[in-house]
């Protein structure tokens, strides 16, 4: 990730572990920004920019997302679901922390895009530990650049392996290495 300035977003319902979450995140190191909320709407009012997280200076772009799963407004598979609805964030690592245990729960948390899936720790240090090994994971961890409207930085990708999957903007638009293959098929084809 290296970022300049990386921002975690931590979505939790209950205030306790809220705070705990984000004491343990401070007592290991972390300097970031935090910001804190309290459900799934909220969450996904905040990646879109609506009402007091228009401010996108105060309210950047997360690089790093902790997301609760059983929450009461709006639980943690909907903002699952969302983010991976929206190719620009999916690729922020999301990562799952749940009181569940529960196998249905876990597959589920994947299937829609978690990053990783982690049971919350009985204790404070034991929170402490598992936050400061999240946080330096994932910040040492390359993922792709997004803009202040939260737009995948556009990349030179002519001749690289990433060339075959498109581009932010690029939505229908098919790259020009499928679109040699397909005129190389086609002419194959006809030519028989």
């Amino acid at each position: 990730m290296k970022k300049s300035n990386p921002t975690i977003l931590i979505i939790e319902d209950n205030l306790d572990d809220q705070f705990l979450i984000e004491r343990a995140l401070r007592k290991s190191g972390v300097t970031d920004p935090i910001h804190l909320l309290s459900d799934g709407d909220e969450a996904i009012k905040y990646m879109m920019g609506e009402g007091k997280f228009s401010d996108r200076h105060k309210y950047a772009y997360p690089t790093f997302i902790l997301t609760d799963l059983k929450m009461m407004r709006m639980d943690g598979f909907a903002v699952l679901e969302f983010l991976k609805s929206n190719p620009e964030w999916a690729v922020i690592p999301t990562i799952v922390m749940s009181s569940s245990a529960d196998l249905d729960d876990i597959k589920k948390a994947y299937m829609l895009g978690a990053s990783s899936y982690h049971v919350k720790p009985r204790t404070h240090g034991a929170l402490m530990h598992q936050m400061k090994v999240l946080h330096e994971y994932w910040m040492t961890c390359e993922v792709p650049e997004v803009d202040s409207t939260g737009r995948q930085v556009r990349t030179n990708s002519e001749g690289k392996l990433g060339e075959r999957f498109p581009q932010a903007g690029d939505a229908g638009k098919p790259s020009s290495r499928i679109s040699r293959k397909t005129a190389n098929a086609k002419t194959k084809s006809s030519a028989s």
